[in-house]
């Protein structure tokens, strides 16, 4: 059983490849909001789904100046490859070794099978968990509650603006 992380908890920072030679931190996007999308595993048909939809919704996640990071346990190789594959335009990050650490520092990491539950997490642009959910494994959460998920934050930032 999983524990996600709560909204009004700190985000742990991270620092995971994108490719075999740069990485990616979640501190390099503070000031932004940003979309952590944890996913069980690249070619898992549900996966590429869940992928290709918010591929195609990128532009309205930007709309509302937020950035989009798809996070799995698999290699960095086969993100490169499912990421050429897929024509994803975002992000994805290998939380292979020391493996799931990630996930586990958000609370989604399933020990008994060896990846990560499929959460989501929007953190605002102060490193704080706004929102997050976390979807049945074989169910692909869409895209909706990402974007309710921005826009209260866009309400609450304009209610403190």
């Amino acid at each position: 059983m999983t524990n996600p992380l709560a909204p009004g908890t700190k985000a742990p920072d991270f620092s995971l490849h994108s490719t075999p030679d740069q990485k990616v931190s979640l501190s390099e996007l503070r000031g932004k909001t940003v979309i952590l999308a944890f996913y069980p595993a690249d070619w898992s048909p549900v996966c590429g789904d869940q992928l290709t939809l918010y591929n195609e919704v990128l532009s309205d996640f930007r709309q509302k100046g937020a950035e989009l990071i798809g996070i799995s346990t698999d290699g960095i190789w086969c993100h490169l490859a499912f990421g050429k594959d897929r024509r994803l335009h975002f992000p994805i990050l290998s939380d292979f070794e020391p493996k799931g650490a990630t996930a586990r520092a958000y609370g989604v990491y399933r020990e008994h099978d060896g990846f990560s539950e499929r959460a989501l997490f929007v953190i605002n642009p102060e490193g704080i968990v706004h929102w997050s959910y976390v979807s049945p494994v074989g169910i692909n959460p869409g895209a909706d509650g990402i974007l309710s998920a921005l826009e209260t934050l866009e309400r609450t930032k304009e209610k403190v603006g």
